[in-house]
C-alpha cells in the first residue's frame, strides 16, 4: 500500500495518519513498530510526524479489501449527475464515504467499485472531498486519474463551491459572517476536533441567514477550508451548535437521530472541459420533517 500524505495531513502522527486505511491505531503502531512502513524509503520511526508530501508504503498488505465481501452491507446512494469522467453523487446519512477504523465495510467507496478512479490510495479510488457519515448530501467523485487531479486542483484553488444547509440553535447576531479559527484535535477529548487545540491548522467558514425560526436559525454555510467535522466545530464555536449533533450540539433536538446538516450544493468547472458543472440537492426527508417541528416551536 501506497499513499502520499497531503498539505491538510502536515503535523500529523504517522499511526494517526494511518489509523484510517489500516483500521486502527494500535495497528498502524505495530507495523511501524516492526519496521514495515518507509517514508521517502526511510523506515519509519516511533512517534514521528509527517510535513506533508512524503511518499508513505507498507510493505505487507493490511488495508481494507477496495471491493465488499459476498453478504457485506451495500452503502446506499443516489447519482445526481454522472458523465464520462465523474459523479456526483447524493449520499443519504448513515453512509461511510470511505474505510476506516471501525468501518471496513458497507462504505460508498466499495459500493462504486469498478466505476470509479483515481488518487494514490486505491482504498478510497477517486474520492475527491468527503462528507461525514451522518450529513447527507452532495459529494463528487472522479472516473480516472486525470479528472481527479483536475478535480482535486479545483478543490485547492477553491474554485469549488461547496455549500451547506445548517439548522442552528439560536440566531447568529449578524445576517451573515465568516468564521476564521483553527481546527485541530481537542486537547482533552481525541476523538472531537475544537478550535482549542495543540496542532491547529487554517479553517474558514462562511454564513448567511436562509431562514429565520423561533428558536433556531436556518443557515447556508460555504466552506473556504475543508477540516474534519469544519462546520460543526466552527458553529458550536461562536455558540450557535448544529442542531442534533450528538458530537458538539443538543442530541435529539427536534426529533433529530443526527445533525441536521445537508451539502446542499456542489459546483465546479468540468475538469475535461471547463464548463460549469452546478448541481442541487434537497432537504431528505427527516430534515424537512425537523424543519417543520423547529418552525412550530415558538
Amino acid at each position: 500500500m501506497r499513499l502520499v500524505v497531503t498539505p491538510e495531513q502536515a503535523g500529523e502522527r504517522l499511526d494517526a495518519l494511518l489509523a484510517g486505511p489500516l483500521g486502527s491505531r494500535s495497528q498502524a503502531a505495530r507495523l511501524i513498530a516492526a519496521g514495515h512502513v518507509r517514508v521517502d524509503g526511510t523506515v519509519a520511526r516511533k512517534g514521528q510526524k509527517v510535513r506533508g508530501g512524503e511518499l508513505i508504503e507498507m510493505l505487507e498488505e493490511q488495508r481494507p479489501a477496495a471491493e465488499p465481501d459476498p453478504g457485506a452491507p451495500v452503502a446506499d446512494f443516489a447519482v445526481a449527475y454522472e458523465d464520462d469522467h465523474l459523479i456526483v453523487v447524493d449520499k443519504p446519512a448513515g453512509v461511510v464515504v470511505h474505510p476506516a477504523r471501525g468501518h471496513r465495510v458497507g462504505t460508498l467507496a466499495q459500493a462504486l467499485a469498478g466505476r470509479i478512479a483515481g488518487g494514490e490510495e486505491d482504498w478510497r479510488a477517486g474520492i475527491v472531498h468527503r462528507l461525514d457519515r451522518d450529513t447527507s448530501g452532495l459529494l463528487v467523485v472522479a472516473k480516472s486519474d486525470e479528472a481527479h487531479r483536475a478535480l482535486k486542483a479545483s478543490l485547492q484553488a477553491r474554485t469549488m463551491q461547496r455549500e451547506y444547509l445548517a439548522l442552528v440553535e439560536g440566531r447568529p447576531p449578524a445576517r451573515s459572517g465568516t468564521i476564521e479559527a483553527p481546527i485541530g484535535r481537542d486537547r482533552r477529548v481525541r476523538t472531537r476536533m475544537s478550535t482549542d487545540t495543540d496542532a491547529p491548522k487554517p479553517a474558514i467558514t462562511h454564513f448567511e441567514i436562509e431562514r429565520m425560526l423561533g428558536r433556531s436559525t436556518l443557515l447556508r454555510v460555504r466552506l473556504q477550508t475543508g477540516r474534519t467535522h469544519q462546520i460543526r466545530v466552527h458553529l458550536q464555536a461562536i455558540g450557535h451548535p448544529v442542531c442534533g449533533d450528538p458530537e458538539y450540539g443538543t442530541a435529539a433536538l427536534y426529533g433529530l437521530e443526527r445533525q441536521f446538516l445537508h451539502a446542499a450544493r456542489l459546483a465546479f468547472p468540468h475538469p475535461a472541459g471547463g464548463e460549469p458543472v452546478d448541481v442541487a440537492s434537497a432537504l431528505p426527508g427527516d430534515l424537512v420533517a425537523a424543519l417543520a417541528q423547529a418552525d412550530a416551536a415558538r
